[in-house]
């Protein structure tokens, strides 16, 4: 069994609007939990995995929005002055030391890292030169046709450069031994949790199945969601494993303490409670 050693790193802190992230859930109810802007814009993060095994080999798990955007699109998102590769830098590692990238989906917010702009140079390239790119087969064909209510969202600047070092995944598999991906449709018809063994057990980075701590509750889903009652199912089931199993949560948009357990309380309900582990950034 390999025991996978790992830190959360924060890529950049950025908003998005608070009705369209909590769905059907009015803002009388979500107002109690999350602070909102003058925009009605919400906090958020993008949490990402750095990964290490016995074997010396650093996987990336997300990448963040990364750093092409413009002016107008920061302002609009908040976008925070900064990209994956300054969390890489304050954990002691270079973009050409990972050997693979895995993504739970493709919209900007976690794929948008995969390439990058360097000085004057307008064409994107590759972020992670030495790296093989992990996603689901069905998410890679969405985003390739751009499916989704969010025009904007599967950028091909993002994804044209990197289509060489795509490994595309089917199901259940292994990317590597105690590194493994499992669908979870809800969010999109090919998002992919990952799920890492170390040596507590096991890890799990859902995506955005649950964006935040907040949206633990079973209709607390996002209106960006392209299957808002499969993800319901989606999450209702893998929330009972990891609750039954002792699992740890990774929360890919939380701007507070990333790293959960899953426990139910005395109606019966998901509770998250705080676990340990690094967070860099």
């Amino acid at each position: 069994m390999a025991n996978w050693k790992w830190k959360v790193l924060r890529a950049g802190a950025f908003r998005l609007d608070g009705g369209a992230m909590f769905g059907v859930i009015p803002k009388a109810l979500w107002s109690r939990l999350t602070d909102s802007d003058d925009a009605n814009r919400i906090p958020m993060q993008t949490n990402c995995m750095l990964l290490q095994n016995d074997a010396g080999a650093h996987i990336l798990v997300e990448t963040g929005y990364g750093n092409k955007f413009g002016s107008k699109d920061r302002s609009i998102f908040v976008l925070q002055d900064r990209w994956v590769e300054h969390a890489l830098a304050e954990a002691g590692v270079t973009r050409d030391d990972i050997s693979a990238v895995v993504v739970t989906h493709l919209h900007f917010d976690h794929a948008g890292g995969l390439t990058f702009l360097e000085g004057d140079n307008p064409t994107p390239q590759s972020s992670f030169p030495n790296a093989t790119i992990h996603v689901q087969q069905q998410e890679w064909e969405d985003a390739v046709a751009n499916k989704s209510t969010m025009t904007k969202t599967y950028l091909p600047d993002h994804l044209e450069p990197v289509q060489e070092q795509i490994q595309l995944h089917s199901g259940v598999s292994d990317v590597l031994e105690g590194l493994s991906v499992r669908p979870v449709p809800g969010h999109t018809w090919g998002q992919q949790a990952v799920l890492i063994e170390d040596s507590q057990g096991v890890v799990c980075f859902p995506g955005d199945m649950m964006p935040t701590r907040n949206h633990v509750g079973s209709a607390w889903n996002m209106a960006y969601d392209m299957l808002p009652h499969q993800n319901m199912l989606t999450k209702e089931e893998m929330l009972t494993e990891a609750c039954d199993n002792h699992w740890r949560i990774v929360v890919d948009h939380e701007p507070g303490h990333p790293i959960v357990t899953v426990e139910r309380d005395d109606r019966g309900r998901f509770v998250l409670k705080d676990a340990e582990g690094d967070v860099v950034g």
